[in-house]
């Protein structure tokens, strides 16, 4: 069965198509810029080629997905002879609220679910939806299925996932933790067991989604039992441009204090904050090592800030979970920075955390265990590959599995 994956954003679509179960990619790619000047189709069949181009005028998602399509069938080098191959297509979806434990085949009902939560992920679900109309206009034959990156966290618990808040604002409007990032903490947790040789059900794993938004989870028994993300993807860790964890009061302040409405401090905790914020020069992880190391004293401290929460977290994790057998880093920071796993975990070999500094040296974008000799949690760093995980649960849900 061929799968495509689609990643539906506001001027977006990301694409990956696979053969499974074989799990194989036979095409990946990108629209973007849809509706605005220099849109542009990037993608390409084999990894070790170059990206193909196709530059023109792309006005929707209905066009870009158009142009996907005749990319992948009967052109030149193209994958497939026929988009009647296409059996499942996999669609990311932020947000699924309580509605969704698991990845759903997509009925009235269900999209009717899904726009019910656009409240929740406004920025998020309201391209997901597109996404999923204009693939079932241009592919009426294949499963459309939904994987919601909320619904792995459907397992906290209730004193997991409640604020201390009035109870009408969560019977009400909903208010509560969520989590985000579900597939990929899913992912590399059922991977962290295969490369244990244990049953995950046996397990107490932390996972490390850290890219350029990161969170952390505390999986227990192959459940999410607490996550840094909460009622949106603004709490927890420092990230790229979101501040994380901050004194509730303080939006407040900057509204009543600087004359801030709604909407600018929305900008400035989602876009403004976090290690572009403190270093006051990037949130590229890669640009703020180089110039920590060549002496940038904000870029330095918005890199021992960062380290900083995840440690808190981890030491969290652990007092939750009570024993911990691996803790995983994943995602674009997770894989390729040494500097910021060794960071991490920097002074935590009491409490069982030690990486070998070795095995950890130089490691970007590959599987490998960088445990120390005696340590007694397994530190692993596994590249995520939330396409895949979707493109599985697509094709079960597809043949009814």
């Amino acid at each position: 069965m061929k799968v495509l994956v689609l990643n539906a954003g506001s001027s977006s679509l990301k694409f990956e198509l696979f053969d499974m179960p074989a799990e194989r990619v036979l095409a990946s790619g990108l629209v973007e810029r849809i509706g605005e000047a220099g849109s542009r189709l990037l993608w390409r069949s084999d990894p070790a080629e170059p990206k193909r181009e196709v530059k023109q005028a792309i006005p929707d998602h209905a066009q870009g997905l158009s142009l996907v399509l005749g990319a992948l069938c009967g052109g030149d080098g193209a994958p497939l002879d026929s988009l009647s191959e296409i059996g499942a297509v996999g669609h990311r979806v932020v947000h699924g609220g309580e509605a969704f434990s698991a990845t759903a085949l997509i009925t009235s009902e269900v999209e009717a679910a899904i726009e019910a939560h656009v409240p929740l992920a406004p920025l998020h679900n309201p391209p997901n939806l597109l996404g999923i109309r204009v693939a079932r206009e241009a592919l009426p034959g294949a499963a459309q299925v939904a994987v919601f990156d909320t619904a792995f966290h459907q397992s906290l618990p209730p004193k997991a996932y409640l604020y201390a808040l009035p109870k009408e604002l969560y019977r009400d409007h909903q208010v509560r933790r969520y989590g985000f990032h579900g597939t990929s903490h899913r992912f590399v947790a059922q991977r962290a067991a295969e490369l244990l040789g244990r049953p995950l059900e046996d397990l107490r794993i932390i996972t490390c989604h850290l890219g350029n938004g990161a969170s952390i989870c505390a999986v227990e028994r192959g459940r999410s039992v607490d996550t840094s993300m909460g009622m949106t993807p603004l709490e927890g860790l420092i990230m790229g441009t979101r501040c994380g964890d901050l004194d509730p009061a303080l939006p407040l302040f900057l509204q009543r204090q600087l004359g801030m409405d709604a909407d600018e401090v929305d900008l400035l905790l989602n876009k403004r904050s976090g290690m572009l914020g403190l270093s006051g020069m990037s949130n590229d992880l890669r640009e703020l090592e180089d110039a920590a190391e060549a002496g940038h004293q904000d870029a330095a401290l918005a890199l021992d800030a960062y380290a900083y929460r995840i440690r808190k977290y981890i030491g969290a994790y652990t007092a939750v979970l009570g024993s911990v057998d691996a803790i995983v880093f994943t995602a674009g920071v997770g894989e390729n920075s040494d500097v910021v796993r060794a960071a991490v975990l920097e002074g935590l070999a009491p409490m069982g955390y030690a990486l070998d500094a070795e095995a950890n040296r130089g490691l970007r974008g590959r599987e490998a265990d960088i445990t120390a000799p005696g340590s007694r949690t397994r530190v692993l760093v596994i590249p995520t590959d939330e396409e895949l995980a979707i493109a599985r649960d697509a094709m079960a849900v597809a043949l009814g599995g």
